[in-house]
C-alpha cells in the first residue's frame, strides 16, 4: 500500500528530451520494461551512482561514459546485470552497442542502465529486439508512461515536475524514479532521472546533482540494504534559449537549484511512501547535533532498527525501543540526561526517561497515523538532519521472499 501517494502529477515536457517505452518481456509477456531516452545534440549528462563494491555492469560502464557527449540513456528492468562479471559487462556493451547502430551514434554516447533481480544474465536479445519499439516511440511527453517502464516492485510510478520564469521564458525541470525495496541509497534498485531544457555547465551539473542528491535520495532508506544498480541522473538540455548558467551564482542558477531540489525531494520521497510493504511514512528528524554526522547516525540507527520499524508497524508506543537505537548509535560522550524524543508533538521521554507528562493513550494516538514524526533533541550542538523511512510489515517479508518466483 502506498502512503499518501497517488496518481502521478502533471509531468511537463523537457524540450529537447523524448522517452520511448517498449516491452521485451524480460520477466512477463507485454509488460514495459525497455525505457530509451534521448537528449537533444550539446545536452550536459551528470550523475551519481551506487558506493556498492558489487555495482553492476551497466554502472560501471555509465560512470566511464557519462562525462562524454551523451545522446542516449537505455534502461531495462527485471533484470539487474549484475553479480554477472565480465560477462555482464560484455552484454551491457552489446545493447549500446545495437542502440548505437540504429540511432547512428557511438556506444560510448549511449549510457546503459539496469534494474531487477541480481546475478541472472542479462537477455541482450530480447532487450535489441524491442529497441525499435522504443525508438519509435520517442516523444517529449512520455514520462509518465517512461515512469511505469522503470518499475519492478513498485504498486505506483512516481514522478515530479517544476516550472519557473526567468527572463519571459519558462524553464523546466521533470523527473521520474523507481524503487521501493533494497533502498539506501548513498551516493546512491533505484534509479531517479531528471531532466532540465535549462543550459548548464557540466561543472555546475555535477555539482547540482550531488548536492540535491545528497539532500533527498541520500536521506530516504526502506530497509538499509544499499543497491548494486542504484544511479540518479540529472540532464541539462540547454533548449530553453537562455545563457548558460557557469557558476552556482545568480538569480536562474537558484531558481533552478530550487526547481531541482523539489523534483529530486518529491521522487525520493515517494520511493519511500511505496515501500515493499509499507504502511506508514515515517519522518526521523534529529536536531542538536555536535556534528552532522552525530545526527545521521542516530538517524539511521532509529530508521534501520526492526523492533522499531516492527513497532511502528503494529501501532505500538514502544518508546523504550526508540532510546535503545540512540544510545547504540555510537556518538561519543552521549549525555542521555539532555535528550528529549518526541512521537509527532508528544514528549515521550526527557532526560533519560518516561516524560513526566507522557501517557501511553498519546503515543497510541500518534502511531495509529499514517503519516509519524519521530524527533530526537540531543543537546548537543546546532546542527539537524532529517531521514524519511518505513515501518516493517508481513508483506514486506512476503514480497521479498518470492522476488524471484
Amino acid at each position: 500500500m502506498a502512503v499518501g501517494l497517488g496518481p502521478l502529477p502533471t509531468l511537463h515536457p523537457v524540450k529537447g528530451f523524448e522517452l520511448g517505452i517498449a516491452s521485451a518481456g524480460i520477466k512477463r509477456p507485454g509488460r514495459k520494461d525497455v525505457v530509451v531516452m534521448r537528449c537533444a545534440e550539446g545536452s550536459r549528462v551528470a550523475g551519481v551512482t551506487t558506493t556498492n563494491a558489487f555495482c553492476a555492469a551497466p554502472v560501471l560502464i555509465t560512470r566511464e561514459r557519462m562525462a562524454g557527449n551523451v545522446r542516449y540513456l537505455l534502461t531495462n528492468t527485471g533484470n539487474a546485470n549484475a553479480g554477472t562479471g565480465a560477462d555482464g559487462l560484455a552484454n551491457a556493451r552489446r545493447t549500446t552497442e545495437n542502440l548505437a547502430a540504429l540511432v547512428e551514434v557511438t556506444p560510448d554516447q549511449i549510457l546503459p542502465f539496469s534494474t531487477g533481480v541480481i546475478g541472472e544474465p542479462l537477455p541482450v536479445d530480447k532487450i535489441v529486439a524491442a529497441l525499435p519499439q522504443a525508438l519509435a516511440d520517442l516523444r517529449e511527453d512520455n514520462w509518465a508512461q517512461a515512469a511505469e517502464g522503470i518499475m519492478t516492485t513498485d504498486t505506483l510510478p512516481k514522478g515530479a515536475s517544476r516550472q519557473f520564469e526567468f527572463d519571459g521564458v519558462t524553464v523546466t525541470v521533470t523527473g521520474i524514479s523507481k524503487g521501493a525495496g533494497m533502498i539506501r541509497p548513498n551516493m546512491a534498485t533505484m534509479l531517479g532521472y531528471i531532466a532540465t531544457d535549462a543550459c548548464v555547465s557540466r561543472d555546475v551539473l555535477q555539482a547540482l546533482v550531488a548536492d540535491a542528491a545528497n539532500k533527498s535520495f541520500n536521506r530516504i532508506t526502506i530497509d538499509g540494504d544499499t543497491s548494486t544498480n542504484d544511479c540518479c541522473m540529472l540532464i541539462a538540455t540547454g533548449q530553453c534559449g537562455l545563457p548558460e548558467i557557469n557558476a552556482a551564482a545568480g538569480e536562474q542558477f537558484h531558481l533552478l537549484k530550487q526547481a531541482v531540489l523539489d523534483v529530486f525531494m518529491e521522487v525520493a520521497q515517494a520511493i519511500v511512501r511505496d515501500g515493499e510493504g509499507a504502511t506508514k511514512f515515517v519522518t526521523v528528524q534529529v536536531n542538536g547535533g555536535g556534528k552532522p554526522q552525530e545526527c545521521l547516525d542516530v538517524g539511521y540507527a532509529v530508521a534501520h532498527s526492526p523492533l522499531i520499524k516492527t513497532a511502528l508497524f503494529a501501532s505500538d508506543p514502544n518508546w523504550g525501543r526508540i532510546l535503545a537505537a540512540v544510545g547504540y548509535a555510537g556518538v561519543p560522550q552521549l549525555d542521555v540526561s539532555k535528550i528529549d524524543v518526541f512521537l509527532g508533538e508528544v514528549c515521550i521521554a526527557s532526560q533519560g526517561g518516561r516524560a513526566a507528562s507522557y501517557t501511553e493513550e498519546q503515543g497510541s494516538a500518534v502511531m495509529a497515523r499514517e503519516e509519524i514524526t519521530i524527533r530526537i533533541e540531543l543537546g548537543r550542538g546546532e546542527f539537524s538532519e532529517t531521514i524519511w523511512t518505513t515501518d516493517l510489515s508481513h508483506e514486506y517479508v512476503k514480497i521479498n521472499a518470492e522476488y524471484r518466483t
